[in-house]
């Protein structure tokens, strides 16, 4: 459990934010160091100001001032972030960098999973995985952040409303 990656935060001075993350990739380019720090990012939203000129779209920075690299902690990689011109420190208590949790990096978007369906809202479906096994049923609602889809199946002679993860159901091969 020791030797696993794990998002930091690492404080900067306002606006070195992207001199700070050319320098930790360059310093882990030059030192072979991929195996200790494998991913720096500044979370970037895109913003869209309505102007005079018509609409301006831009990105911003989510969180200035910092920056998250996905490392595994240790004496060398905590040496070479913390001596990058323009870092301040990790975020933590006291002198211990307390890594993020898998909901706070989900929550900040650092770790984009994309997830395909290959089918939409009014498909016949089958449910392949839990208690409803084999059970099929009309799509009702596709929820693709929240890994959801609601389906509507007949049981009893009723149609009712089951909420599945987005990998228990499959389009019914009606052919």
């Amino acid at each position: 459990m020791a030797d696993t990656a794990k998002w930091y935060v690492v404080h900067t001075y306002s606006g070195y934010e992207n001199t700070v993350k050319a320098t930790i990739e360059k310093t882990v380019e030059n030192r072979h160091l991929e195996n200790l720090i494998h991913e720096v990012s500044i979370p970037l939203e895109t913003v869209t100001e309505l102007t005079e000129k018509g609409p301006k779209t831009y990105e911003r920075k989510v969180f200035p001032g910092y920056v998250l690299v996905k490392m595994v902690m240790s004496d060398e990689s905590w040496y070479v972030i913390k001596n990058v011109r323009g870092v301040t420190g990790f975020v933590g208590s006291g002198t211990k960098p307390t890594p993020l949790t898998d909901e706070e990096v989900a929550q900040m978007g650092v770790e984009k999973h994309e997830v395909v369906v290959s089918y939409s809202v009014g498909d016949r479906v089958t449910i392949v995985d839990g208690t409803l096994s084999n059970f099929t049923g009309t799509v009702e609602s596709i929820d693709i952040p929240g890994n959801k889809v609601r389906v509507l199946v007949t049981m009893l002679g009723r149609e009712t409303p089951v909420e599945l993860d987005l990998e228990q159901v499959e389009l019914l091969d009606e052919t």
